[in-house]
């Protein structure tokens, strides 16, 4: 919530219930606003004391959300149960987490360095850039790798 009130896509409403959507919504969907995987807001949603800006980063960010979900799911079960996974030791289920724990500097990392008003040179501000498909890259392939290894009849 922190990251899309930073945004501006998060903010506080008048009260009642809105929902406006812009001409050609779909054709300006797709379109970068302010620079890679930051998306032009297609929707505005107000329910109540809360406005809401709806673009591709909603659905983006809905993704890495389900993707973190499930690696943490799959750290639990890691824990909790690591014969199950083909893990010899519990200690395995930290490691487990290590992409979903590092996925939130994709997206909150260049946000916080902005709110806290530390000036980052051009090449952090670029390497951002691609720690979105790196995050994404990397809780998928977790999701692969420890999910090969589970065997349902030792659940």
């Amino acid at each position: 919530m922190i990251y899309l009130y930073a945004l501006g896509h998060l903010a506080p409403g008048i009260g009642g219930f809105d929902v406006t959507v812009v001409s050609g919504a779909l054709g300006k969907f797709f379109q970068p606003q302010l620079g890679p995987f930051s998306f032009t807001p297609v929707a505005r949603v107000s329910v109540g004391p809360v406005t809401y800006l709806f673009s591709l980063n909603t659905v983006l960010g809905l993704g890495i959300a389900g993707l973190v979900g499930l690696n943490l799911g799959l750290t639990y079960l890691a824990w909790r149960q690591p014969a199950a996974c083909g893990i010899g030791s519990s200690s395995s289920g930290f490691l487990a987490s290590i992409p979903a724990v590092l996925s939130g500097t994709a997206c909150c990392g260049p946000v916080i360095l902005i709110v806290l008003g530390i000036q980052a040179s051009g090449i952090i501000v670029t390497a951002f850039q691609f720690l979105l498909p790196i995050a994404v890259v990397l809780l998928l392939g977790s999701l692969v790798l420890v999910g090969r290894q589970i065997d349902p009849a030792r659940l």
